[in-house]
């Protein structure tokens, strides 16, 4: 068969391009190996989706190219995607940071989605294996259980490589590389870290424990989030965020009182209650258990009264700047996004289609392109589908 445009991918990008590009009376046939589409935003954000950010800006966003992302955010911003949500009567909340939730559940989005391709009259083939892409004079024909489809456009929305157990795979890379495209190399982003020392244990038997806020630091950038301790290691909003940051084989640190002094606090705390336990007066701000573990980890212990300034000062490191050597983080396993992927350089900024091979786009987590936590992904994936689809429609 024959179709106007092939979109492979029927996630969050792939089917916001859909619905744009099929509004134009162009047909268009959607390709998807997963039998279930849209299973990212269905387990987002605990199964509510937390579809965009109201304060998304082009720094909220990783990439070898900073300015890449500027067009898109701009043509089609969060507001955008809000009165769309808004017309299918779906309700949400703030949680906080201007990220966005559905009230009742993710499937709303998913749905919201479908309902658009339908009225765009696109063509979904889910379940569909693709066995070989190539391109002869102006058509891409494209190989599938299905049968071969040819098309004249073709957009890869395929996602990147976290959570395979939803279907990630690297195909989008390897055809991007097949039509001559550079892959920034890929590796895991908004992830937890993992430990082997003493570290590792410590986490283990603070699991569930979080302190909030926490400021955790790689190089020069930092996050003011919350912290969760795990069986794992140390997950949490810091610390999925600066795991974007962190490199394998760095050291990150943590300041579990980023609005407090602690050695002046410490001192200021002898003076007043010089009988105090010292892991008693730790516990006035940090949980008791992790207070405890603190002290032991410092070595410093006994009353108020008997600590010096040196020692103090041990345990003031610990709460102000706890350095920390990360073993690596959990992976792809559960890892929220890929950082690195198609390289921008060839790509147009305003139409997403490759400089090197006309008629080929690429969009959403699929570019070197990944947005901090907290909506900035999803939206990178309505702004790039929504002007890929409108630069497709034209």
């Amino acid at each position: 068969m024959n179709s106007d445009i092939v979109i492979i991918g029927a996630g969050a990008a792939g089917l916001m391009a859909a619905a744009r590009a099929g509004l134009s009376g162009k047909s268009v046939l959607l390709i998807d190996h997963a039998p279930s589409i849209g299973e990212k935003i269905r387990i987002s954000g605990g199964g509510r989706c937390n579809f965009t950010n109201i304060h998304t800006a082009p720094s909220h966003f990783i990439s070898a190219n900073a300015h890449f992302c500027k067009s898109a955010l701009s043509r089609y911003t969060p507001q955008d995607f809000i009165k769309l949500v808004t017309s299918y009567g779906i309700a949400y909340h703030d949680k906080g940071h201007g990220q966005l939730f559905c009230n009742e559940k993710a499937t709303q989005i998913v749905e919201m989605l479908v309902s658009e391709t339908t009225k765009a009259k696109a063509l979904l083939w889910s379940g569909t294996e693709i066995h070989d892409v190539s391109k002869e004079n102006d058509l891409f024909y494209i190989e599938t259980d299905k049968g071969l489809v040819t098309s004249p456009a073709l957009v890869v929305a395929t996602g990147g490589l976290s959570i395979p157990k939803i279907g990630a795979s690297s195909f989008g890379y390897r055809l991007a590389e097949k039509f001559g495209h550079p892959i920034i190399p890929t590796r895991s982003g908004l992830v937890p870290l993992t430990f082997t020392d003493e570290v590792s244990q410590l986490c283990a038997d603070l699991t569930g424990l979080s302190v909030d806020p926490v400021r955790a630091t790689a190089g020069k950038k930092h996050f003011d989030e919350a912290l969760l301790f795990t069986h794992r290691g140390l997950s949490g909003p810091a610390i999925l965020q600066i795991s974007s940051y962190w490199r394998e084989g760095e050291s990150l640190s943590i300041n579990l009182m980023p609005e407090r002094n602690a050695l002046t606090w410490l001192k200021d705390a002898r003076k007043a209650h010089p009988k105090r336990m010292l892991h008693t007066m730790v516990d006035d701000l940090l949980p008791q258990r992790l207070a405890l573990a603190l002290v032991n980890l410092s070595g410093q212990s006994g009353q108020m009264a008997n600590l010096s300034d040196k020692q103090l000062a041990a345990v003031a490191q610990l709460l102000n700047n706890w350095t920390l050597k990360p073993n690596g983080t959990e992976g792809y396993r559960t890892a929220e996004v890929t950082l690195g992927g198609v390289d921008t350089s060839d790509i147009s900024s305003k139409t997403f289609e490759s400089r090197l091979v006309s008629g080929l786009y690429f969009i959403g987590e699929v570019l070197d392109v990944t947005g901090h936590l907290g909506g900035f992904n999803f939206q990178w994936a309505w702004s790039s589908g929504y002007c890929c689809g409108e630069a497709l429609a034209q």
